[in-house]
């Protein structure tokens, strides 16, 4: 490979998990030493679907099984990793293109479970939408960006 515009996308899915107040569900990542946190996502399995996928990631890195969906966004979301994580995955992926799912919790905050078989969150909040841009890592802006649009264009009931 050239460079890693030569390498496909991971396919993943990412669950951005609104409370009763229409608050953000984001956990910040054991492996980042920053002050980063993100909302749970994570890789698809062979012949999974992408809601099975998200449901199935959401309760491994949060416990979190009460929930319904509110909206599949319709579009792809992508990013590429910068140059220093390329061999997260052994370095066969640039990044990941994402299906993003918008869901409700309606569980009790007691459900939330991070210290989880592999944990990947030091702790967890719930914050407003407009804020996602501003604690993702720099590569995930976009995506931010986008979801806090979409959650804010979107009827909640």
């Amino acid at each position: 490979m050239k460079n890693n515009k030569e390498l496909p996308f991971r396919i993943g899915v990412g669950i951005a998990l609104l409370n009763h107040e229409n608050k953000v569900f984001v956990g910040k990542r054991i492996d980042n030493p920053k002050n980063f946190w993100q909302m749970p996502q994570g890789g698809v399995d062979t012949n999974e679907d992408f809601l099975s996928a998200a449901i199935r990631e959401l309760e491994e890195e949060t416990g979190i099984k009460t929930v319904k969906l509110i909206k599949e966004i319709d579009e792809w979301l992508t990013y590429d990793l910068p140059k220093n994580l390329l061999g997260i995955w052994q370095g066969r992926y640039r990044g990941q293109k994402q299906k993003w799912f918008v869901m409700r919790f309606l569980g009790k905050n007691e459900e939330i479970n991070i210290k989880t078989k592999n944990p990947e969150f030091l702790d967890w909040n719930w914050i407003e939408p407009s804020s996602l841009p501003k604690i993702a890592v720099n590569f995930k802006v976009n995506i931010y960006e986008k979801v806090a649009d979409i959650i804010s264009a979107t009827k909640l009931n």
